[in-house]
C-alpha cells in the first residue's frame, strides 16, 4: 500500500536565488548572499521545531568556482563568519554541523575552522545540519564507487554505505527555491525516491512558515518507491 500521512526526517535544500534577489532591489549580489545567509539561520532554528533530524543545505558546488573570484571570495567570507558567530548556537540547540563534499581541499583556514566546528558539535543530537561544500553529486558517486570497489563488490549497498550522507536518514524532501526545477547535481543518489518541492520564492524570502508548507504538502503525498 501506498505510504501517507508521513513525517519527514531528512529534507535537503538547493537554496536558489540571492542574485536575483540583490538584483530586483538594485544591490550588489553579495547583498543577496548575506541575506540568504539570515535566511539560514531562521530555517536552521525552526528545523528543530519541525521534527526535521536532518537538513541538508546547498551552500557551495564544485562548479560554483567558475563564478567571478571576487564573488566566490564573498561567499567564502560569508560561510567563515556563518561558521564562527553560530556555533555557540548550535551547541545551545543541540544542532549537529556535519559537511559534506571535498571539503578538504577547500583553503586551510577555511578546513581548520570546519574541523573545529565539527568537532564542538560532534556529540549533538537533535538535528543535524549537512552544509555541502565543494559538493557535487556526480563526484560524491564517483568516490562512493572508488571505496566500495576497494573493499569488494560495487553494489548499490556499497557504493551506498560510502556516500557522504551515509549517516543520515534517507532524503525525503528536496526543495529548491527560486522557480528552477532541476537538482543542478545536487544528492543525485539520494533524490532517486525523494519527494521534489520547487517554489518561486527567492531563498531571502524563504521563511520557516514556506518550510512548514513544504512539509505539510509532503505529508499529503503518496509515496510509492516504484511500486503501484
Amino acid at each position: 500500500m501506498p505510504e501517507t500521512d508521513h513525517r519527514a526526517r531528512h529534507v535537503a535544500i538547493i537554496m536558489d536565488g540571492n542574485g536575483r534577489w540583490a538584483k530586483k532591489r538594485h544591490l550588489p549580489r553579495v547583498a543577496g548572499h548575506r541575506a540568504g545567509v539570515e535566511a539560514v539561520r531562521k530555517i536552521v532554528r525552526a528545523a528543530g521545531d519541525l521534527g526535521l533530524e536532518a537538513l541538508t543545505l546547498y551552500a557551495f558546488s564544485s562548479e560554483n568556482w567558475k563564478r567571478p573570484e571576487e564573488e566566490v571570495s564573498d561567499l567564502m567570507g560569508l560561510m567563515k563568519r556563518f561558521i564562527v558567530s553560530d556555533i555557540d548556537e548550535f551547541a545551545a540547540n543541540d544542532v549537529r554541523l556535519k559537511i559534506v563534499g571535498n571539503w578538504r581541499a577547500l583553503a586551510p583556514d577555511v578546513v581548520a575552522l570546519i574541523e573545529d566546528a565539527l568537532a564542538r558539535t560532534a556529540g549533538n543530537k537533535r538535528t543535524t545540519l549537512a552544509v555541502a561544500l565543494n559538493y557535487g553529486a556526480q563526484d560524491e558517486i564517483v568516490r562512493a564507487a572508488r571505496a566500495a570497489a576497494g573493499e569488494g563488490a560495487i553494489t548499490a549497498e556499497a557504493i551506498e554505505a560510502h556516500l557522504d550522507t551515509a549517516d543520515l536518514p534517507p532524503l525525503d524532501l528536496l526543495i529548491r527555491t527560486s522557480g528552477e526545477v532541476r537538482l543542478s547535481n545536487f544528492l543525485l543518489w539520494q533524490a532517486a525516491y525523494a519527494e521534489l518541492y520547487f517554489t518561486d520564492r527567492l531563498w531571502p524570502d524563504f521563511t520557516p512558515a514556506d518550510l512548514a508548507a513544504a512539509l505539510d504538502q509532503f505529508a499529503r503525498r503518496e509515496r510509492r518507491f516504484g511500486g503501484l
